[in-house]
């Protein structure tokens, strides 16, 4: 990993400030430990007030450069950032792997996500289409335009390290803003990376520090965001409770928020499933990145004439998994993040068992050689009543709780009554079914996917979801909107001012 760091311009101890240029905190240290052995990867320095205002001076100054550069050119240079994440993938993949604990594939898949996300967005530059809108008055022209909102906040939860902070600033960077980033304290590494590899290109292309600029600290220093008036839009990726206190935070100085907050996300699963198909997307999406996706599989709702040949599958496709050392890809299920994690999957198993649920696969913390960070847990099934208050909670955990339907309309009323809204998905080839989940009936979810699990979703698409998921959409589609203001413009270009309702001056 020493050389790994080393590749990625990561000393020891790095600051938790930067923009191009470094600055060097006084703030308290972070230490960085790895979950996939416990081991002490590096520290960070938390961000002081001070810090945090030095940073955002930079992005001040930096705006009023960026948002008169030409959207295409802006675009040339996310483009070249896209060139950096290529080069540096390897490495990148592999200290996201380590730092969070996702398997390797996961880890690179993820750098591939930031890559990806740079194509779209160069594209995207040369697309930030207004609108020409027909003028009820003689001789006049209506047009709509889309012009820059200044500097961005983003807030970004340890599951995903990199690629979600990319979500937002390469569609922010090319529609003009300025960025300062709050990752979380959980994976700083990651972010420092990000910030070298970003530096890279700046320094290339002689431009302003602070484009992209980098916070670390806990929520004291999203605080610092949050209620700054300086920063008029606050992207912020996390729990449902953190995501509450930042919509009133900025919701109180009337700022705009972009929310990807909690998913309880369910599969029903038709007695009609290819289930082939089925089962992969169920076991990945339960299981992947062991169970710490905002769109991991939580809820199984099974029709009745297949439950039993279901719970068999299940059982023994678990019996499969191999649960270890995440940069071994022999292995699917790596770590938890850290102890509270691992508590809060106790806990929810406990409270799943004290509520009445049956164990199908029992879960527990493994010991032993390779499992020295306590951190790895066995993915868990749990027969459940859909009306369990643990069921309806989000736990960031391998746990997937099953249950039974008669109906399609059973189906779809079970997987809506949870408090979240983000995935959702249907293994069936019937297509009334199909077109039921899809329809204003079906699934209230801002993802509703046909034979293919929750999880996995593509970079074209507007990623959300509704109700505590907190109505935000990141990345693809029309996101872009989310991160400038829109302007109407009225031109006359005649020699009279038609006023309304026919009132007329004399003069």
């Amino acid at each position: 990993m020493k050389e790994v760091l080393k590749e990625l311009g990561i000393k020891e101890i790095n600051p938790g400030t930067s923009t191009g240029k470094i600055f060097f905190s006084e703030g308290e240290l972070i230490d960085s430990f790895s979950p996939v052995d416990g081991s002490k990867i590096g520290s960070v320095k938390s961000s002081t007030l001070a810090d945090y205002n030095k940073a955002l001076f930079a992005a001040k100054e930096a705006f009023l450069y960026w948002r008169n550069v030409p959207a295409p050119k802006r675009g040339e240079i996310i483009r070249q950032f896209g060139d950096k994440l290529r080069k540096y993938k390897p490495a990148l993949g592999k200290l996201v792997s380590y730092e969070m604990g996702k398997s390797l594939q996961e880890g690179l898949g993820e750098v591939q996500e930031m890559i990806d996300i740079c194509d779209f967005a160069v594209g995207l530059s040369r697309q930030l289409y207004g609108l020409t809108i027909t003028s009820e008055r003689p001789q006049h022209r209506m047009m709509e335009q889309w012009h820059p909102l200044g500097v961005v906040g983003i807030i970004t939860a340890f599951n995903f390290p990199v690629a979600v902070w990319s979500w937002n600033f390469c569609i922010s960077a090319v529609c003009g803003n300025t960025h300062i980033w709050k990752p979380s304290e959980k994976t700083p590494l990651c972010s420092i990376a990000c910030q070298n590899i970003w530096n890279e290109v700046a320094a290339e292309n002689n431009l302003p520090e602070g484009i992209s600029c980098i916070v670390n600290g806990d929520y004291r220093v999203g605080e610092y965001l949050t209620s700054d008036t300086n920063v008029p839009l606050i992207s912020a990726t996390g729990s449902v409770r953190m995501g509450k206190m930042v919509a009133q935070k900025v919701g109180a100085r009337l700022g705009r928020t972009i929310l990807e907050l909690g998913g309880n996300n369910a599969i029903i699963l038709t007695p009609s499933a290819d289930m082939k198909i089925a089962m992969t997307g169920i076991v990945f999406g339960a299981v992947g990145t062991a169970g710490q996706r905002c769109t991991t599989t939580r809820r199984l709702i099974i029709h009745e004439s297949i439950y039993d040949e279901v719970k068999s599958k299940l059982s023994h496709a678990y019996s499969q998994l191999r649960i270890g050392n995440p940069l071994d890809e022999r292995n699917h299920v790596g770590p938890l993040i850290d102890k509270q994690a691992v508590n809060a999957y106790l806990n929810a198993i406990e409270r799943a068992i004290a509520e009445g649920g049956k164990v199908l696969v029992p879960g527990g913390v493994l010991e032993g050689k390779g499992y020295e960070s306590g951190c790895y847990v066995k993915p868990c099934i749990i027969e459940a009543n859909p009306n369990m208050e643990i069921v309806k909670h989000e736990t960031f955990a391998p746990i997937l709780y099953i249950m039974k339907y008669k109906t399609i309309e059973e189906a779809v009323e079970i997987q809506n009554n949870v408090p979240q809204g983000l995935s959702s998905a249907i293994m069936t080839v019937n297509m009334r079914e199909m077109e039921y989940f899809l329809g204003p009936n079906g699934s209230d979810c801002g993802i509703a996917n046909v034979n293919i699990g929750t999880s996995g979703a593509e970079i074209g698409g507007a990623f959300g979801g509704e109700k505590e998921t907190g109505g935000g959409r990141e990345s693809g589609s029309d996101s872009w909107k989310a991160y400038m203001r829109r302007q109407t413009n009225t031109i006359n270009y005649g020699n009279s001012v038609p006023l309304a309702q026919g009132i007329k001056f004399d003069f």
